[in-house]
């Protein structure tokens, strides 16, 4: 599946920092962001993170959801989102996707599918294309993005 601008978001099922979801029925009525990095505990990623957890509110007035994906497991973005509280001054408040089977990042074309089976061993520069901003509207289909 190529996503494109009006193409159907992919529905899926995940643990998040928040708890299992499924995707189409998390995003509801409103808009959603979904942005993605390549590895937790990224400089950039951080900060990045800690600047839309600045946001959480502004978003949610005009009611669209944030949700953050890396390919790393969920365990690992609990430590990484004190890191991001402690570094940015912002704590996340909003779910963070685990994908440590790469399962959400190729539904989203962001890695090939054969780029194996697990984050386990990947480094950010495996994952470089785990970089992805897309704003889906209450449509569940892609308004805009940025890869």
């Amino acid at each position: 599946m190529t996503l494109r601008i009006n193409s159907e978001v992919p529905n899926f099922t995940a643990e998040t920092t928040q708890g299992a979801i499924s995707f189409h029925d998390w995003i509801g009525d409103g808009w959603a962001i979904l942005f993605s990095h390549p590895k937790d505990f990224t400089p950039v990623c951080t900060t990045e993170l800690g600047y839309m957890a600045g946001l959480a509110d502004d978003f949610a007035a005009r009611n669209c959801k944030i949700v953050g994906l890396s390919v790393d497991p969920v365990t690992n973005h609990s430590e990484w989102m004190k890191d991001i509280e402690e570094t940015q001054g912002h704590a996340v408040t909003y779910p963070l996707i685990g994908d440590p089977e790469l399962k959400v990042a190729k539904a989203f074309d962001m890695l090939p599918d054969d780029a194996g089976e697990t984050s386990e061993g990947r480094t950010p520069v495996d994952n470089a294309t785990v970089r992805s901003v897309f704003v889906i509207g209450p449509d569940k289909r892609v308004k805009a993005m940025l890869t």
